[in-house]
């Protein structure tokens, strides 16, 4: 058989790598960086290289329980990392509380603008970081895959293997608390597809 072509779907390239395994880089250069990105930002660019290479070894090591039905894989891949990272959750925990003590103070000195800006994230850092560590695991799970890897409700909902109302709940509740901590100036998506 032919390598996949870039425009195969990822059920198909799931489908081909069980006889085919070097199908699976496929998959790999399409979702690695996201992955890791979101890896990265719950717990730092050290962890996400471990967690983004894990999620991809187990990925692989389950391709052939992949649902096929499933045409996206990037919620699956989600709920590898999602569960790769709940064991991290004392680092990530502590990554929050040193977060929330360095507040303003590490502003660094650039042009007017960046310094504005910089500013502006800084003071919401700490009390973001202080919410975020106050809510529950689950729900910050479902917020931080809709904000941070960009996945819908009903996405992020799979990639955690909860129904999908559970997820909203989640969602809702979550946003509620980190508005409640940050002020009714803070933006939160509002997109629960």
């Amino acid at each position: 058989m032919t390598a996949p072509t870039v425009s195969a779907g990822d059920a198909e390239i799931v489908r081909r790598s069980v006889a085919e395994p070097e199908c699976f880089s496929v998959l790999f250069d399409r979702h690695y960086t996201a992955i890791h990105g979101y890896a990265s930002r719950r717990l730092g660019p050290t962890l996400a290289d471990d967690v983004a290479a894990e999620t991809f070894l187990i990925a692989f090591d389950r391709r052939e329980r992949y649902d096929p039905s499933r045409a996206d894989v990037r919620p699956w891949l989600y709920g590898i990392a999602s569960n790769l990272i709940a064991r991290h959750h004392r680092g990530e925990a502590r990554q929050y509380r040193a977060l929330a003590r360095a507040g303003a103070r590490d502003v660094e000195a650039g042009h007017a603008d960046r310094v504005a800006g910089r500013l502006d994230a800084q003071a919401a850092r700490a009390p973001l970081a202080k919410a975020l560590r106050k809510l529950s695991r689950g729900d910050r799970d479902v917020l931080l895959l809709v904000a941070w890897a960009d996945l819908g409700v009903g996405e992020a909902a799979e990639a955690l293997g909860i129904p999908d109302g559970t997820a909203r709940s989640r969602l809702h509740r979550a946003r509620k608390k980190i508005r409640a901590a940050l002020g009714t100036g803070f933006d939160l998506r509002e997109d629960t597809t």
